[in-house]
């Protein structure tokens, strides 16, 4: 399965993206690149690479994760081993460069694999989705050559990182920061404060933390810092007991006195929140994967059930009602796919994707949690228990609508576009 893997990556990176081989050209060019690369065919029909990579990474999450995401999600915790292997795979760093350990890949690969992990347990693929489409993007788009060298190699091999933006007073207000960054003078700036509900914490060695450094800047005193797990002065703090994926650590960040370098400043000073509102529009798309390979799989465990229950004589699935659900609910995931697919196809392509990310994540939350709730529904009193697996979905369901920018915002993100035009 890992040289399976492999291949997959190394094809895909003997056949890059059009738009990537006409960066810097005329927006003429581009178009046409992209016209030709929509000549691909249905979005949900894959390239031989992609199928082998999502082939790759579906047999991992069946194999390798199942035996284990009921215990995990009893006791809140994410094995280690589990941990080591997708580092092994590069689910970690998909599409880090490879000259810094990563797999060269594409984002729509992290899509992919995003998608393939929640279908088994949506606690694996939020781990997977915040490294690559938030940590990762945010790396490789704004460090500097010094950073990149010191902590894109780290987060490649055996390092899981973090990004740290919510506060008690910041939640959908995002920028209503409290934690203050305060420059010390001797090339150091020092940080005090708390982050709340930050996803991985508990298993981090690096965090993209934002705080201000000028609070009558608003939001153009938000700064980025990169702070490693050891710093002086930082700490991780309570661990959440949730409703849903469990086995990912959210916890609370104390920052007492931490004493950053300025040379972990991400970006400019002041415009971290350009870093910020850049890499959730992106997050939000692996949100909307997450959320599409949550409903597939409480389909496919409700289609598997309905086949094998027997009532009145016969299989269930032989009552018209029971077809109806079904057939309901595969129409919902279809639908959610495609809006996440074209999201990530546009992202990839370059071309503006803000309204489509936000629409595929406001859309696939919804579904994922009516289809789950369906499927507990097409199980009957055995769904209601832990005994079989949507019962979890159900739970892990819920969060879609609600981290990285509730169903309110997508709301207001995508009537603010559609009135702009």
């Amino acid at each position: 399965m890992k040289e399976r893997l492999y291949l997959a990556w190394y094809s895909a990176r003997a056949n890059r993206s059009v738009c990537r081989r006409f960066a810097g050209h005329s927006t003429i060019e581009v178009m046409l690149a992209t016209e030709k690369q929509s000549s691909r065919g249905p979005l949900t029909l894959l390239s031989e690479e992609e199928r082998m990579f999502q082939s790759s990474v579906r047999q991992f999450a069946r194999e390798r994760i199942a035996p284990h995401v009921r215990e995990m999600d009893s006791v809140g915790l994410f094995r280690k081993d589990l941990l080591q292997e997708m580092f092994a795979l590069g689910l970690m760093a998909i599409d880090v460069p490879e000259e810094y350990g990563g797999q060269g890949g594409e984002f729509f690969q992290s899509i992919l694999a995003i998608e393939e992990l929640a279908k088994v347990d949506p606690s694996a693929s939020v781990i997977v989705d915040v490294q690559n489409t938030l940590f990762n993007n945010a790396l490789t788009r704004w460090a500097t050559p010094e950073q990149k060298s010191r902590f894109l190699p780290r987060i490649a091999k055996d390092t899981v990182a973090s990004y740290a933006l919510s506060e008690a007073g910041s939640g959908s207000d995002a920028f209503a920061l409290s934690t203050r960054a305060t420059e010390a003078g001797d090339g150091n700036y020092v940080l005090n404060g708390r982050k709340l509900w930050i996803t991985n914490a508990g298993e981090a060695g690096l965090f993209l933390l934002f705080a201000t450094v000028n609070p009558e800047a608003g939001y153009k005193g938000i700064t980025a810092f990169l702070i490693e797990h050891e710093t002086p002065g930082f700490a991780v703090g309570k661990k959440e007991d949730k409703l849903g994926i469990r086995a990912s650590s959210t916890c609370e960040l104390i920052l007492d006195g931490c004493r950053v370098p300025a040379a972990n400043v991400l970006g400019e000073v002041g415009k971290g929140y350009k870093i910020a509102i850049e890499t959730l529009n992106e997050g939000r798309i692996g949100i909307g994967a997450q959320m599409v390979g949550l409903a597939q799989g409480a389909l496919e465990h409700a289609i598997a059930y309905s086949k094998q229950r027997k009532q009145f004589g016969k299989a269930i699935a032989e009552f018209q009602g029971v077809q109806f659900d079904l057939a309901e609910m595969a129409v919902e995931v279809e639908a959610a796919r495609l809006m996440v697919y074209n999201a990530a196809r546009l992202r990839e392509a370059q071309m503006p994707f803000v309204t489509e990310a936000a629409m595929a994540k406001y859309f696939a939350s919804q579904v994922a949690e009516r289809v789950a709730s369906r499927a507990v529904e097409v199980l009957g009193g055995v769904g209601f228990t832990k005994d079989y697996p949507v019962e979890k979905l159900y739970r892990d369901a819920k969060i879609g609508r609600i981290y990285e920018g509730t169903s309110n915002m997508q709301r207001m993100t995508i009537a603010k576009q559609i009135l702009a035009k």
